[in-house]
């Protein structure tokens, strides 16, 4: 497994593999693997010859306010789990590799970023965006793969490969989950033991979701919306940031069930802001 840390040494690798016509994948990731990225290494692995895996903590996507600095790192773990999942390459680069001083430039997806953690967090998906472009730039993939979890995220870089006619497939991935069915997250680290336990509000609070759905025919999502509230702050230790009804293509909000419907969720289990969702 090479490791790759300047964009000249990751583009070089490119080049060689292109010269030997080898189709080629990447998994952006911010590192601190689990086994939600290592799912989405295997799927890269089987829709390209060659597969980076980049690894970089991209400051733009937090607000001053946020866990940066904390953001759980092992970098020695992840690149030992990368070589075991048989990954080509490690794009690792460093901060100024990536943003040159008086960095000024922006990719913003409009409508799709303003509502569900848009809302909550606006300056995030601008930042999500413009370092996935640039690593798109860096690497030219032919595909590239997503976790379901960070859904949102998921269908901005859709629609901004759609929109800026880049030639890239885009392939998302299932939420890979906890036993108890705790959707894994590199931010799942910092709840306490006590807390542990109140994490499960938000999967709960989604079968909660389905069972109203398609069990007992609940057509209003305002009303799957005040049961799921009830649910969620049933828990201690937990804030609802937001309980999302409404079209996945969209993201808009809807008033009445349509099918297929995400229920999405935002909640801060103590200090721990966890994100899940599901598609009815």
């Amino acid at each position: 497994m090479k490791i790759l840390e300047s964009k000249a040494d990751a583009r070089e690798m490119v080049r060689q593999w292109r010269s030997a016509s080898q189709k080629i994948g990447l998994v952006p990731t911010m590192g601190y693997f689990h086994q939600g990225h290592l799912s989405l290494m295997e799927e890269c692995k089987r829709h390209a010859d060659r597969v980076i895996v980049s690894i970089f903590v991209n400051p733009t996507q937090f607000a001053p306010n946020e866990d940066l600095a904390s953001y759980p790192r092992d970098l020695d773990r992840d690149k030992k789990l990368a070589e075991t999942q048989g990954i080509d390459a490690l794009f690792i680069p460093r901060d100024d590799q990536i943003y040159a001083p008086e960095h000024k430039t922006w990719v913003v997806v409009e409508d799709l970023s303003n509502g569900l953690c848009g809302k909550s967090r606006p300056t995030h998906f601008r930042g999500v965006a413009t370092i996935v472009t640039k690593l798109f730039n860096i690497i030219q993939p032919d595909v590239a793969v997503f976790g379901q979890k960070d859904f949102q995220q998921l269908q901005i870089i859709r629609r901004m490969v759609r929109d800026l006619d880049l030639p890239i497939r885009i392939l998302g991935c299932p939420i890979v989950r906890e036993p108890d069915g705790l959707a894994m997250s590199s931010r799942n680290a910092y709840l306490t033991e006590e807390q542990r336990p109140s994490a499960l509000c938000l999967y709960q609070a989604l079968q909660l979701a389905d069972r109203l759905v398609r069990e007992e025919g609940v057509e209003s999502c305002s009303q799957i919306q005040t049961r799921l509230r009830q649910k969620i702050e049933s828990f201690p230790f937990t804030r609802i940031d937001y309980i999302f009804t409404g079209d996945p293509d969209t993201l808009k909000p809807l008033e009445q069930v349509e099918r297929p419907l995400l229920v999405a969720l935002a909640v801060f289990v103590g200090t721990t802001r966890l994100i899940d969702n599901i598609l009815i």
